[in-house]
């Protein structure tokens, strides 16, 4: 969930393993090998944002380090992150994960606080820790750059989207026009945008039982949206999402889904890697026992018709949903009647490189020049291409790169900052690989999307946050001759520079000197019963808050 940036989604099994994963020997790269030495204090981590990255290192140093201290920092009173904001309402079962890390005595929430900014420039956070681990996430999206994307209303970014029904504070104003048409189309085919997709077309009354944000909830109450397109540039086989999100749209009751045509899917998949046979069984499966209306275009660019097996599915759907393959948006056009809207959306049809399959999972497209553009109309679109990580304000003051192509904080892989590296592409995916020797900045690490870019599920962000995490403890207990250059203020056992390492506890006056309200775990847990008990009374499981006023005036 790797992929392009997707729908958090963990397994039963992964959740069971969250605090028993199995780590493989972990080779240090560029590290000299020392035996455990004796400390005279506690090791005294930062870490930069609450989400699972964040959580996942913190759970996994504190279960080898018992006595270290951690303080974790969030920009908004509320923690999770991603799991809070970034989790479709309808999956509850990854939520709610961290409590026990949290109510730890050497753990401590600071939220409502914005490292970075003028209320605690990293090179300050710096003069009191040991080592500081960056898991902000990516909190922008990727652009199509394309014409009408940022002039026409009906445009949004899906990430937007998902923001505005999680109640993430940022989006609560978006007020999507639901109402405008019928149809809608989603650009990108990862698990946000079938989420996108799912929430269009699920019945109100199912979504009433989540913990949907109330201004999403009404407006989905009234939503006109009847048929959802997911558009992608590639094949089926090359896909993005995962069999689970796929599975979920196609059981939605009375929706139905249009048959995707048979030669885009192997016709023996049983020659194909486990994940692959699912998919392709799912879809065929899924096409068999579905109707495409003679007013839907067939999921080729070819002229294709389409008979069902069954039509009682088919009969009995008000709503429907399609997969689009072949097809690169190359704008976005404004309404016939009303110029400043949408209208629809243009895509120049693609086919596969001469060099490639069309069934291999890394098959790439060029455009069809051959074929004629396409227009499907819809006063509804979003942009799901993918989330991007940005440079936290002062990440130059602690002398530390950012690779704005890839949206990445280099690092040896391990979660080791480097002070330079060369980027060198893996198939699909960008890694950040040394040609050279790396240079490791003392103490400071990276997780999650910040460390690896936009991908993968909530389990693939475990794994990585537990590397992290590893590599910090390595190096904790690595010898003197080693510590000195591994840590910030270089002092392993002693006072340090400037003052000592007194966390969150010698920052926090000056914080609050600046008028900052900060959020203790305390705090969170009086939002967080509010939100239930306003939850409880409508029978869910809560009312999310989506005012940052609103949630600070609970505690006072």
């Amino acid at each position: 969930m790797l992929r392009s940036a997707t729908s958090p989604y963990i397994c039963k099994r992964c959740a069971a393993s969250t605090y028993s994963f199995p780590f493989r020997h972990l080779q240090r790269q560029n590290h000299i090998q020392h035996g455990p030495i004796p400390r005279q204090r506690p090791l005294r981590l930062a870490i930069i944002g609450s989400g699972p990255a964040g959580f996942y290192t913190a759970s996994k140093v504190m279960s080898r380090l018992h006595d270290c201290k951690i303080d974790m920092y969030e920009k908004l009173p509320v923690p999770f992150g991603l799991v809070r904001f970034g989790v479709a309402p309808d999956h509850p079962e990854v939520k709610d994960k961290f409590t026990s890390v949290a109510r730890s005595a050497n753990f401590t929430f600071i939220g409502n606080v914005t490292v970075g900014s003028d209320v605690l420039p990293l090179s300050k956070l710096k003069e009191h820790y040991d080592a500081i681990v960056f898991a902000y996430g990516a909190s922008h999206d990727r652009q199509l750059g394309i014409a009408g994307e940022t002039t026409l209303r009906g445009v949004y970014s899906a990430r937007a989207f998902v923001g505005w029904y999680d109640a993430l504070p940022e989006f609560a104003d978006l007020a999507p026009d639901l109402q405008a048409g019928d149809e809608a189309v989603v650009i990108g085919q990862g698990n946000v945008a079938l989420d996108v997709a799912r929430v269009l077309l699920t019945d109100v009354d199912a979504l009433r039982k989540t913990d949907i944000a109330d201004h999403a909830l009404d407006a989905l109450a009234k939503s006109r949206v009847r048929r959802v397109t997911v558009v992608g540039r590639r094949g089926p086989m090359q896909a993005a999402f995962t069999i689970k999100e796929v599975r979920e749209l196609m059981d939605l009751p009375s929706v139905a889904f249009d048959p995707i045509d048979p030669a885009l899917l192997p016709s023996d998949p049983s020659k194909l890697p486990r994940a692959a046979k699912r998919l392709t069984q799912l879809l065929s499966r899924g096409s068999q026992t579905s109707t495409s209306s003679a007013s839907q275009t067939p999921n080729s660019s070819a002229s294709t018709t389409f008979t069902a097996t069954t039509a009682t599915a088919a009969a009995a759907a008000t709503k429907s949903w399609a997969l689009r393959f072949l097809l690169s948006p190359t704008a976005f056009t404004p309404s016939s009647t009303d110029t400043s809207h949408l209208g629809g959306i243009t895509f120049q049809p693609t086919c596969f490189t001469t060099n490639d399959t069309p069934f291999s999972a890394s098959a790439r497209t060029v455009p069809d020049t051959t074929a004629d553009r396409i227009t499907i109309s819809a006063p509804l679109a979003f942009r799901s291409i993918g989330y991007k990580a940005v440079p936290l304000p002062g990440l130059s003051d602690l002398s530390i790169p950012f690779d704005d192509s890839l949206g990445i904080i280099p690092n040896d892989t391990q979660g080791r900052i480097l002070l330079s590296s060369s980027i060198v592409s893996l198939g699909n995916h960008s890694s950040p690989t040394p040609t050279s020797t790396p240079t490791h900045i003392p103490g400071l690490y990276v997780a999650g999307w910040a460390k690896r870019g936009p991908t993968g599920v909530i389990a693939s962000t475990m794994e990585d946050a537990f590397m992290t995490a590893e590599a910090i403890v390595q190096d904790w207990e690595s010898g003197a001759a080693a510590a000195a250059a591994a840590f910030l203020n270089h002092d392993h056992n002693g006072d340090g520079e400037g003052g000592g390492r007194g966390g969150w506890e010698s920052l926090r006056h000056g914080v609050e000197a600046r008028g900052v309200r900060w959020v203790s775990w305390r705090d969170w847990e009086k939002i967080d019963r509010v939100e239930r008990e306003r939850g409880r009374s409508r029978a869910r499981e809560r009312v999310k808050i989506a005012s940052v006023h609103e949630m600070l005036s609970i505690l006072d």
